[in-house]
């Protein structure tokens, strides 16, 4: 597969950003398009993404995430992730963090190979930043960094931002290094989110902005 065409797919569960109560958790979603760092990852079709963590009491988690994917002139249907890591502090008092492990596959492609992220994060108040690390992706090393802001509003919605860099030598020796960006809107409805999100990148000749819309829940629902 020819590495100016595609951007390694893959997301990790919000459930793996920070400290939880024990448990296990089952997040679908529902939406118009599987973005991943700011490209389609559906040929800007539907996705339906199921995913599943298991938190232990110290704050290690471990889970699986899937998704339906679309590139054209690739023979991959599926994205199947698996990832480990580990997961403290209070965003709120002082900060929290989170560092681990992901693996992204697709079962039964011959033009995908299986790559592994490390991460590492850190959540303070309304603020994150994640910076992510593959030793080897298709033979060369690449990096993403990003920052993401979630400001709460009156009446359930926030507005969500996030700006990203993907950099390394795999984006050197393929497409190019770039940037991407979002900004959108949640509105949840007890337990249920969703969001509206304008995304966009800044490479060249490309036609990345679109609008996205999500709809999402975490099992099992929380009491009121």
């Amino acid at each position: 597969m020819i590495k100016s065409r595609i951007a390694l797919a893959g997301a990790l569960l919000a459930a793996a950003g920070a400290a939880n109560a024990a448990g296990f958790t089952v997040t679908p979603t529902i939406t118009t398009d599987y973005d991943f760092r700011g490209l389609t990852q559906t040929d800007e079709d539907p996705a339906f993404q199921l995913g599943a963590t298991y938190t232990f009491e110290n704050g290690f988690y471990l889970g699986a995430w899937g998704s339906n994917v679309d590139f054209p002139g690739a023979d991959a249907d599926i994205e199947l992730d698996a990832y480990a890591g580990f997961a403290g502090g209070d965003a709120a008092e002082s900060f929290a963090y989170d560092v681990g492990a992901v693996l992204y596959a697709y079962p039964g492609s011959d033009d995908f190979e299986e790559v592994i992220e490390l991460y590492a994060g850190i959540t303070k108040g309304m603020f994150n930043g994640k910076v992510w690390f593959s030793p080897d992706n298709y033979d060369d090393t690449s990096f993403y960094t990003e920052g993401n802001v979630t400001v709460p509003l009156p009446k359930n919605f926030s507005i969500v931002g996030h700006v990203g860099y993907s950099f390394g030598d795999y984006w050197k020796n393929g497409s190019g290094e770039y940037l991407d960006y979002s900004v959108g809107v949640n509105y949840t409805i007890s337990n249920i989110t969703l969001n509206a999100k304008y995304v966009d990148t800044d490479i060249d000749g490309a036609d990345t902005d679109r609008f996205i819309f999500t709809v999402s829940t975490t099992l099992p629902w929380a009491s009121e």
